[in-house]
C-alpha cells in the first residue's frame, strides 16, 4: 500500500516508487510535516523536530505553561491562521463573527484506493493499470465551525503526489474565504535551494529564471484573470548545486487557469515555506452552511536526478494521466496548415481551397480556417460573439466548404473565440448585460473587445448552443480555442455587491463548464488551446487540450528558448509548433528541425511557395511522420542551455526502449575561426551499437554520450542538424 498509518508513532507516510512523504499528527493535534524526499522505508522523521522557546513566536494557549511549541516554528501540513504562526498562510478565513481565524486540528482521516476527484474542477486521474492509493484528512475548527479536508492521492509507479483541498462551513452562518492555498509544504531546512520559475511577456512565454533563495517571501503568480504570458503556474526548489542530471529537484504544478499564487517563504530560521493556490486578489467567497468550496489540485514530483528527471516525470504523467482525448496516445496527429499568417482576415472561400490544394503537396493533412470566418468579421474590431458563418466570405457555405476540402483528401480545422465579445456586434447590441464591464465606467479595451461575464449561465449556455451547433453542422476534424486579452473590469451584473469578489473564480468556473459541454461532447475533434499565443498554457488547459499553442512569436531562433522552457514541465508533444514566414533568414529546414520539437505544421501561404520548396517541405512532413513515435511518446533531453552564451542549441527525443533516438541542433552564433564542438547524446544504452542516419556511420551508446558527435561549423547561419540514431545488432 501506498499509504501507511503508524498508530504508535501517529506518522503518515507516503510511498510512491521512488520517494516517500511523511506527515505526524503531534502535539496537541497540530498535523505537522516531517518529510519529502528520497525513499526512508518504515523511518520515523519526528526525530528531526527540535522545540526551543522562541522569542517572539507565541505558543498555542493549550500548551500551558510550555513555551518551547510554537507554530511559528513548527513544519506544518496546513498552515494556521492568528495561532502564533506568523508566516505566510495557507488559508485567510472570515468566520461568522467577524474574526479572522483557523484553528484546525487533525479531527479524523481516511485512506482509500484509486484517486479522489474533484466536483467543479479539472484534475488527473487514475488508469486501470495504476496503482493509486488516496489520503483524506480533515482538521477541524471547533470554534469557527470551519473543516478543511485535505486530499492526496499517490500515484506509485509514477512517482506523483497530487493535492487538493475542500473547505467546509459546518456552522449556521456563512463565512467567507480570502485566501485558499492547495499546499502547504515546509522544509526543516531551505537555506541551500533555489527557486526556478517561467517568467515571460507576450512572445516570450516561459523564459527561465533561476534564484537563490533569501529571507524574505518569493512571489509568483498572476492577477490577469489567466494564468498569464507573464508567470506560469509551475515552479521547482531544487539543490544550488542541481544541474540538468544531478541534484534534489521539488516540482509543483497547478492545474488552475484563473488568477494563481505561489509564495515560498525563507524565515528567520532558515526554514522554508512554499503554499500554491488560488491568487487571493480580488478574491472573498461566500461558503454558506453545508456548502463546499474546491480548492485547484497541484501535481507535486520529487527527484534526485535534476532538472531531466523531474521533467521526464512530469512528461510521463501528464501524457498518460492528464487528458483523455484520444489524440493524445491513440491516434496520430495530423499536419496542419494555418490559414492566419497565410491571409489573416481576408480571405474567402476561393482562398482557402487554394491554399489548401498548394498544401496538399507539401503533405498537409488538415486545413484550419482561423480568425474572420463569421459575422461582421473584416478586422479585429468587429463580430466577436457571433457565431455564424459569414456567407459573403463562405460564398458556398460552412459544409460544403469542408466536403470540397474533404475532397482533396484533407481534414478541415476551425477557429474561435468564445469567450470573448466586440461591441459592435450582435451579440453586444443585444446583451450589453453579459460583457464584464463596471457600472458607470468605461471598459477597459483589449485588442478593441471585452471579455463576457463567464460567470453567468446564460452566456455558458449560448456559447455551448452556439459553437456545438457550427461543430455538428460539418464535418469538423480540428478546433483552435483562443483568448486574446487580459481579464479587467472584474463585475458581474448577475451577483450582488457583496458577491464581487467571487466573479474572478467563477468566470474560471464557468469555462471550465462550456468547455466540459463542447470538448467532451465531441470526443473525435482534435482540440488546440491558445491564448495570444501560450498565454494560458497550464496543466488544467491540458485536461481539456491534447495541445497548446506555445506562442505567437514563430521566429524558429527564438523558439528554441520557448521550447526550452516549456519543456521543464510540459510534454513536447503538448507544444504546438509551426513553420512560418517568420526568420526570413532562417533556412527552410532548420524551420522544420524546431518545429519538429513541438506538434509540426504550417503558417503560411502555400500558394506562394515554389515546387521546389513545396517539396521541401513534404520531405520534412514525412520525416515528422517518420519520426512521430519518437517525438512524441519518447523521453525528452535538454542538451544545451540556450539562455547561455553558446554557438548551438541541441535537443534529443529517446524511446522508451532506447532503441532508437533523434538528436537535433541548431548553430546560433558562428563565430570566426572558432573552435570544434560536439554535441553529446544522454539517455541510450552504452554498450548497445547505433547506427547514424540510416547507416552513416555506426557508433556505440558510450561513445555517443561520452565523446559526442562533431558538429560542422563550416556552414551558413542557423544551420540545423538531425541525426537519427538507431540500436543494431552488430
Amino acid at each position: 500500500m501506498g499509504i501507511i498509518f503508524n498508530d504508535k508513532s501517529k506518522t503518515l507516510t507516503l510511498h510512491t516508487k521512488n520517494t516517500s512523504y511523511q506527515m505526524k499528527i503531534g502535539n496537541l493535534d497540530y498535523l505537522l510535516h516531517l518529510y519529502y524526499g528520497p525513499t526512508i522505508h518504515d523511518a520515523d522523521m519526528t526525530y528531526q523536530i527540535m522545540q526551543y522557546d522562541r522569542g517572539f513566536s507565541g505558543n498555542p494557549y493549550e500548551s500551558r505553561n510550555s513555551r518551547t511549541f510554537s507554530l511559528d516554528a513548527q513544519p506544518q501540513e496546513f498552515s494556521t491562521q492568528q495561532q502564533g504562526d506568523f508566516r505566510t498562510t495557507s488559508i485567510e478565513v472570515v468566520n461568522s463573527d467577524g474574526s479572522y481565524s483557523f484553528h484546525g486540528k487533525a479531527l479524523n482521516f481516511g485512506i482509500i484506493e484509486g484517486k479522489y476527484q474533484l466536483d467543479t474542477l479539472p484534475c488527473t486521474f487514475a488508469n486501470d493499470d495504476d496503482t493509486v492509493d488516496t489520503l483524506e484528512i480533515t482538521l477541524s475548527d471547533e470554534v469557527s465551525n470551519v473543516q478543511v479536508t485535505l486530499l492526496y492521492s499517490v500515484f506509485e509507479e509514477a512517482d506523483i503526489i497530487t493535492r487538493a483541498v475542500k473547505v467546509r462551513n459546518i456552522g449556521e452562518k456563512s463565512i467567507h474565504l480570502k485566501k485558499i492555498m492547495s499546499v502547504c509544504l515546509d522544509f526543516l531546512n531551505g537555506s541551500d535551494m533555489d527557486l526556478l520559475s517561467l517568467p515571460g511577456r507576450y512572445g516570450q512565454e516561459r523564459q527561465v529564471e533561476r534564484q537563490h533563495l533569501t529571507h524574505h517571501i518569493h512571489t509568483i503568480g498572476s492577477v490577469r484573470g489567466s494564468s498569464s504570458h507573464q508567470q506560469n503556474p509551475f515552479v521547482v526548489l531544487c539543490d544550488q548545486n542541481a544541474t540538468e542530471d544531478y541534484g534534489k529537484c521539488y516540482g509543483f504544478s497547478l492545474m488552475y487557469s484563473g488568477n494563481f499564487l505561489t509564495e515560498v517563504e525563507l524565515d528567520q530560521y532558515d526554514q522554508l515555506r512554499l503554499v500554491m493556490g488560488i491568487n487571493p486578489k480580488q478574491f472573498v467567497y461566500e461558503v454558506k452552511p453545508g456548502e463546499t468550496f474546491e480548492g485547484p489540485e497541484v501535481v507535486m514530483a520529487f527527484t534526485e536526478h535534476g532538472f531531466t528527471g523531474l521533467s521526464h516525470l512530469y512528461h510521463d504523467f501528464y501524457r498518460t494521466n492528464l487528458c483523455k482525448s484520444k489524440f493524445v496516445t491513440d491516434v496520430q496527429r495530423p499536419v496542419l496548415i494555418n490559414s492566419w499568417e497565410a491571409a489573416f482576415m481576408d480571405f474567402d472561400d476561393v482562398k482557402l481551397v487554394e491554399i489548401a490544394k498548394a498544401a496538399k503537396n507539401m503533405g498537409v493533412d488538415l486545413l484550419v480556417m482561423d480568425d474572420g470566418w463569421f459575422g461582421k468579421r473584416d478586422d479585429d474590431n468587429s463580430g466577436l460573439g457571433d457565431w455564424v458563418v459569414n456567407e459573403k466570405k463562405i460564398k458556398c457555405g460552412l459544409h460544403k466548404l469542408v466536403e470540397q476540402i474533404n475532397d482533396l483528401g484533407m481534414k478541415f480545422g476551425i477557429w474561435f473565440e468564445p469567450e470573448m465579445v466586440s461591441e459592435d456586434s450582435d451579440l453586444y447590441r443585444a446583451h450589453p448585460e453579459w460583457a464584464m464591464q463596471i457600472p458607470g465606467r468605461h471598459a477597459v479595451r483589449s485588442r478593441n473587445q471585452i471579455a463576457l461575464d463567464m460567470s453567468r449561465k446564460d452566456v455558458q449556455d449560448y456559447l455551448i448552443e452556439k459553437v456545438n451547433a457550427i461543430l455538428d453542422d460539418a464535418n469538423i476534424f480540428y478546433v483552435k480555442w483562443d483568448i486574446n486579452r487580459s481579464l479587467a473590469d472584474i463585475w458581474s451584473n448577475e451577483l450582488p455587491a457583496d458577491k464581487q469578489g467571487e466573479v474572478y473564480h467563477r468566470y474560471v468556473l464557468g469555462l471550465y463548464r462550456v468547455m466540459d459541454n463542447i470538448i467532451k461532447t465531441h470526443p473525435d475533434i482534435l482540440f488546440e488551446g491558445c491564448s495570444g499565443g501560450g498565454g494560458r498554457y497550464d496543466a488544467a488547459m491540458l485536461h481539456y487540450y491534447p495541445q497548446y499553442w506555445v506562442s505567437d512569436n514563430n521566429n524558429p531562433i527564438d523558439r528554441l528558448k520557448l521550447h526550452y522552457g516549456t519543456s521543464f514541465v510540459y510534454p513536447t508533444c503538448t507544444m504546438g509548433a509551426h513553420i512560418s514566414d517568420s526568420g526570413k533568414f532562417v533556412p527552410l529546414k532548420t524551420k522544420a528541425v524546431v518545429a519538429m520539437c513541438g506538434t509540426f505544421g504550417y503558417e503560411l501561404d502555400a500558394t506562394h511557395l515554389t515546387k521546389e520548396e513545396q517539396t521541401i517541405c513534404k520531405e520534412q512532413s514525412d520525416l515528422f511522420r517518420r519520426y512521430y513515435h519518437i517525438t512524441f511518446e519518447g523521453d525528452f533531453y535538454r542538451l544545451t542551455n540556450p539562455f547561455e552564451v553558446g554557438n548551438m542549441t541541441a535537443w534529443q527525443h529517446v524511446t522508451k526502449d532506447k532503441s532508437e533516438s533523434l538528436l537535433s541542433v541548431v548553430v546560433t552564433n558562428l563565430t570566426c575561426n572558432g573552435p570544434q564542438e560536439y554535441v553529446r547524446a544522454k539517455g541510450l544504452e552504452p554498450h548497445a551499437m547505433y547506427t547514424i542516419n540510416d547507416g552513416e556511420r555506426i557508433l556505440s551508446g558510450a561513445a555517443l554520450m561520452n565523446a559526442g558527435l562533431p558538429i560542422n561549423r563550416e556552414v551558413p547561419e542557423y544551420t540545423a542538424f538531425q541525426f537519427h540514431l538507431k540500436k543494431v545488432e552488430i
